[in-house]
């Protein structure tokens, strides 16, 4: 029986979307030639600023409900694997906390998690009264999740492309056309560049801005009315602080305004980090990738098949895995 010819895979960026696509195709295809090209890595990537809790938003998108909901699921399952390998460096840790609300239920609800977390449970009166300080929360919800710390994850994740025989270069994509012919399989895992890439009018940048700030006693993550998070990251003590949603907004540039408004909501919600921000603070600003449904389908050019995975906007982290999977499934039909 003829052996099949080896496929020359490329993935295309190297935030966490690319990289769990890398180690997916090396996993399940360990005869292909993967390579992956990017211009930015690690501390360069949006990725990297992330503060990482795995949490989606309530909308649909994906194709339904119900993949949007496998998309959690899996997303879930794999970082949970990930943590029985004891000793990794990869920046991964079970973290427990609450979504609070001052005026409305439905903001505290998140019916993806209720369905992975094993302990998603509303908050008690007693904690609705620990936590009230300068306003009173109303209603509330606790489980636990997982944060994902890009800046330990990603070299890590690239180390292990490495290790197990990929190729990576550092290059700039101008257009997915100028890979045809070079590699079999392109994925598209670009984020906010794929909306000129591909000329997707879909694609458009959130801009986000946070706080990161030593404060090591914050074991939980909170949130509160949507926009007001504080994260931990566990391995070195610091948490991060948001947040805002700009859609549309190009700016890189911090807002002190935003600055102001993020640490006075986030000191009203637990004060203790009132004394962390006597200490310097770093403040980091991104652009999410943002899609009103996340793209992950398949096409040809010049025959070479394109698997795009892009659009994830705030949630890369909690949903890389989940399309990842959904993505290199795509391969099956490919390679009848």
């Amino acid at each position: 029986m003829a052996t099949l010819p080896r496929k020359r895979v490329v993935i295309v960026g190297a935030g966490i979307v690319g990289v769990n696509t890398a180690m997916e195709v090396q996993r399940r295809y360990p005869n292909y030639d993967v390579t992956l090209i990017a211009d930015k890595f690690n501390g360069d990537t949006l990725s990297d600023g992330a503060a990482g809790l795995l949490r989606p938003d309530t909308y649909i998108f994906g194709p339904s409900l119900e993949i949007s909901q496998q998309w959690v699921n899996e997303s879930y399952s794999f970082y949970k694997n990930l943590l029985k390998m004891k000793d990794e460096p990869f920046g991964i840790h079970e973290v427990a906390g609450y979504t609070f609300s001052t005026k409305n239920p439905d903001i505290t609800k998140n019916h993806y998690m209720n369905n992975c977390s094993p302990d998603y449970r509303e908050a008690t009166s007693e904690e609705l009264k620990a936590y009230s300080s300068a306003e009173k929360l109303n209603y509330g919800c606790f489980f636990t999740s997982i944060v994902v710390e890009c800046k330990l994850f990603l070299p890590w994740a690239l180390k292990k492309i490495s290790n197990n025989g990929g190729t990576i270069i550092n290059r700039k994509i101008e257009s997915l056309e100028e890979l045809c012919g070079e590699y079999d399989i392109i994925f598209n895992c670009t984020g906010l560049r794929a909306g000129k890439l591909c000329n997707d009018v879909n694609v458009l940048p959130i801009r986000g801005q946070v706080i990161r700030v030593k404060a090591p006693w914050v074991d939980k993550f909170y949130f509160c009315d949507s926009d007001t998070y504080i994260i931990p990251s566990i391995s070195d003590g610091t948490v991060v602080l948001g947040g805002c949603r700009h859609f549309g907004s190009h700016s890189e540039q911090e807002n002190e305004r935003n600055t102001e408004e993020i640490l006075e909501n986030c000191i009203n919600l637990l004060p203790s980090l009132k004394e962390a921000l006597k200490t310097d603070y770093k403040v980091w600003v991104g652009l999410r990738p943002y899609r009103n449904k996340i793209r992950v389908e398949t096409e040809y050019t010049n025959d070479t098949v394109i698997v795009h995975n892009y659009g994830h906007g705030g949630y890369g982290v909690t949903l890389a895995p989940g399309t990842v999977k959904y993505a290199v499934d795509l391969l099956t039909s490919v390679n009848k």
